[in-house]
């Protein structure tokens, strides 16, 4: 009997168009449920995007909930993750680094539009299913404590307020965010996100002692 060769290369090649139609299916959904949202997200909509058959979807995903937590885990953790958490890592100042990622966060009409992806998805889904709770909780634990940690390292070295109670402040700074982009996202206008950032940085900048505030 004769051994069947395989070819590494062969596999590699099939290994990659795996991982890159799970890929556009992961970013076709994103988009449908920040479009939609979870519940009326379209199957159909996210496999025509994605330019996949059924079958491919469920050899990836079993379910459109197993697809929504991919969502969750592998794009929106991540994203919040590059902008919440791995900037805060090691900062000199860390009062400017807040204030820059929040003024980093987008004021474009088309950003305003659909307001945050993940409050978005905790405002819908986790007062119904557990999964996606946990999921983006876990989220915004990590969030929180980045920016907590980042306030008590600031206060090891006098250059935050000691009265400031970080995990506290934290969390203000992160339902001040997710607020003012759903006032945003309600109004439809850039204005208020906008009027939202001038507010929180200047909520930022009382956090210094008062010895060492400066304009930024």
């Amino acid at each position: 009997m004769l051994a069947v060769r395989r070819n590494p290369k062969r596999r590699a090649a099939r290994r990659s168009d795996s991982e890159r139609t799970r890929e556009r299916l992961l970013e076709a959904a994103s988009g449908e449920i920040y479009r939609a949202g979870f519940q009326s997200a379209s199957l159909d909509t996210i496999l025509g995007v994605a330019g996949v058959t059924k079958g491919a979807l469920y050899y990836h995903f079993k379910s459109k909930k197993a697809l929504g937590f991919a969502v969750v885990e592998e794009l929106i953790a991540p994203d919040v993750h590059g902008k919440w958490v791995r900037p805060f890592e090691s900062v000199k100042d860390p009062i400017e680094a807040l204030i820059g990622a929040v003024r980093s966060i987008p004021v474009r009409p088309e950003d305003v539009r659909g307001g945050c992806q993940l409050n978005n998805l905790a405002q819908e889904m986790s007062p119904l299913d557990a999964g996606f709770r946990k999921r983006l909780a876990v989220i915004f634990d990590a969030w929180r404590e980045a920016v907590a940690a980042v306030l008590r390292e600031g206060q090891a070295h006098g250059l935050v307020r000691r009265d400031v109670e970080a995990t506290d402040a934290a969390g203000l700074l992160i339902a001040m965010v997710e607020g003012y982009a759903s006032l945003a996202k309600n109004a439809q206008d850039p204005k208020v996100m906008k009027a939202g950032i001038r507010t929180i940085v200047d909520w930022l900048r009382s956090l210094r002692p008062a010895d060492n505030r400066k304009a930024g």
